[in-house]
């Protein structure tokens, strides 16, 4: 007996249950994403105009995967029913790049012991990744460099750019210069093709070139004219011509080092990015010494300059039309660094966990974090808990599934892949002997969507093996329910 006359039989087009990631889980994209919520749904999610903080515990195959999924074309959602309050949206879940980075601004005796790593980190590298991916994708919409950043709700049009002020403009160069970080061109090429959409040009950096090149093309003729004199006084003159040429370049000189030592410092400081000393020199010469003057700028240790450049994307987001936005942090277990280890996802995440971050004005942090970390939350000391105020935040402790609520999950999968107008349940399975109450009790045992999918596809490959096509079966019974319930049940418990 095959599965699909199994399926075929139940009014199922395809298994509702063969995909266990949300990633690549097709029913989940094309049918659920938009109605079927985890029941703390709403704490998580809020309300999109003012953005909140929320931090979620959840376990393995629970459903934080959707849930950030879900998070995604909410605001999408939201942007196209508001399109005058748009929610900036930054995905912070890829770390390998920038513990990459990190790890290589260490010390080399350092570099070998992810601890070591992972212990150097602090908010302003956190700060400053945010602040790259949103710098990035910001770059991106004005620059249309994807299919992706064309969409109405996310997109950035040229009216919007038209009417930035200068400083703004500015600002918008600056944090380009300092953060933008693509995979889709150079640094260089972007920063001209954002300049050149702004159009911003600052005339008053090319004053030293020109009066270098100026004070050169005099003294150089000045210094024919004395040699071709026929006095020999005058002929010696010519030897101040090194002197002449220094001043003429003086200005440019000061320029020049004033800027390289501002790169170096910045590039000393922005660990979690990798940048060119002489590029970012070369960028910032662009701007005249007003513009620079007093401009926060990451080159130093300390989150106030982060917190100035993040206040300064903001106010570029409002004018762009995104006066709120969100960061969603997920799959914090992945880097290489952490390797699923609860320990270093401590190390990971802890530094992000500081109330003055978490409560920014018309910004939010939905956290997806695993449920190890719960346990380092509830044991750790008072001076963490004061920093962190996690009791000021939207805190789902346990991102737990009940039995109904799992029930209800199957019946909306199996919905999504019905024929026509059906509407089968995840009863019609069994045969009569398994109660309904007994099969709610099996799914709450089972604690998670990943889990219950598994267990219901195995329950049905078993059945669909044990019977003959001429002589079909479509009613699974109570004991092979059983027996394959304790076998998922002991995998589980195994891993």
């Amino acid at each position: 007996m095959t599965e699909q006359e199994f399926l075929t039989h139940h009014q199922l087009t395809r298994n509702p249950f063969a995909d266990e990631d949300a990633q690549t889980d097709s029913v989940f994209r094309e049918f659920c994403i938009s109605g079927t919520f985890h029941p703390s749904w709403s704490k998580v999610i809020g309300d999109s105009k003012q953005p909140a903080t929320a931090v979620v515990f959840g376990s393995k195959g629970s459903g934080k995967t959707a849930m950030r999924l879900q998070l995604m074309r909410h605001i999408t959602a939201h942007n196209e029913q508001f399109p005058e309050q748009r929610v900036f949206l930054v995905e912070y879940a890829d770390f390998n790049g920038y513990l990459g980075a990190l790890q290589e601004h260490l010390p080399v005796r350092q570099q070998s012991y992810p601890d070591k790593v992972l212990n150097s980190l602090r908010l302003w590298d956190h700060m400053d990744a945010i602040l790259s991916q949103g710098v990035t994708q910001l770059v991106d919409r004005i620059l249309q460099t994807n299919a992706s950043n064309n969409i109405p709700a996310m997109s950035v049009r040229q009216d919007e750019i038209d009417r930035l002020d200068r400083g703004q403009r500015r600002d918008l160069l600056l944090l380009t210069a300092a953060y933008d970080h693509s995979k889709t061109g150079t640094l260089h090429d972007r920063f001209a093709a954002v300049g050149k959409r702004l159009r911003f040009f600052s005339p008053n950096t090319w004053i030293p070139v020109a009066i270098g090149v100026g004070l050169s093309a005099l003294a150089i003729w000045l210094s024919y004219f004395l040699y071709q004199s026929d006095s020999d006084w005058l002929k010696y003159l010519v030897w101040l011509l090194p002197a002449a040429l220094a001043l003429a370049w003086g200005m440019f000189g000061y320029r020049w080092f004033r800027h390289q030592l501002l790169a170096i410092r910045v590039c000393k400081n922005l660990r979690v990015l990798k940048r060119d000393q002489g590029q970012l020199r070369q960028l910032l010469m662009q701007f005249s010494d007003a513009e620079l003057d007093e401009q926060p700028l990451p080159q130093s240790q300390r989150c106030d300059d982060r917190y100035a450049l993040l206040e300064k994307l903001q106010l570029l987001l409002r004018s762009l039309g995104f006066p709120g936005m969100i960061v969603i942090v997920d799959r914090v277990d992945e880097p290489e660094l952490v390797n699923g280890q609860a320990e270093r996802m401590k190390q990971l995440v802890w530094p992000l966990l500081d109330n003055k971050l978490l409560k920014h004005n018309d910004f939010g942090i939905k956290l997806l974090l695993p449920s190890e970390l719960h346990y380092f939350i509830e044991h750790d000391s008072r001076e963490f808990h004061e920093r962190a105020r996690l009791d000021k935040q939207n805190v789902v402790a346990s991102f737990d599934w009940t039995g109904e609520a799992l029930y209800d999950l199957l019946a909306s999968r199996m919905w999504a892949c019905a024929i026509a107008d059906a509407r089968p349940s995840p009863r019609d399975f069994f045969d009569a002997d398994l109660t309904e109450t007994r099969f709610i009790t099996a799914l709450q045992s089972l604690t998670t969507p990943r889990n219950v999918f598994r267990f219901l596809y195995r329950l049905i490959t078993e059945h669909c093996k044990r019977h003959r096509s001429e002589t079909p079966q479509f009613k699974i019974s109570s004991d092979l329910f059983e027996s394959t319930l304790a076998v998922v049940q002991a995998e589980d418990r195994r891993q």
